[in-house]
């Protein structure tokens, strides 16, 4: 889905467009467990291309980190979905990304979705 809209409070004072909704792979084998108490919907949460990454040359991973608090990885953007972020991501494109639903499900990759979004800059 692609859109352009304001967002939440933190995000308010600048338009942004939604590149994309993901859920997080891999959370069972990263920090997500440990990290699950803290997370919140509308958290920040950090991009990282990834491309020496034996598994995937275009892996993007999901890092936390809360304010006082150790931080870590959450998992991964699949790779049936990273290609677009991590073009834009190796091009230097700034994009910002936050949690946007928790679910308690007994099933790792669907207890977090992100947004992607990209800033919009206003023409004047």
């Amino acid at each position: 889905m692609i859109g352009l809209c304001l967002v939440t409070q933190v995000w308010a004072a600048e338009p942004r467009l939604l590149i994309q909704r993901a859920q997080i792979a891999g959370f069972a084998y990263h920090e997500g467990a440990r990290l699950w108490p803290q997370l919140h919907e509308g958290d920040a949460v950090q991009l990282v291309l990834e491309g020496g990454n034996p598994h995937d040359p275009q892996a993007v991973r999901v890092d936390f980190a809360s304010p006082g608090q150790e931080g870590g990885t959450l998992g991964y953007l699949a790779r049936t979905e990273n290609g677009a972020i991590a073009r834009a991501l190796e091009r230097g494109q700034v994009l910002q990304a936050r949690i946007s639903h928790l679910r308690d499900s007994p099933n790792p990759r669907n207890r977090v979705e992100v947004e992607i979004w990209a800033p919009v800059s206003a023409s004047k």
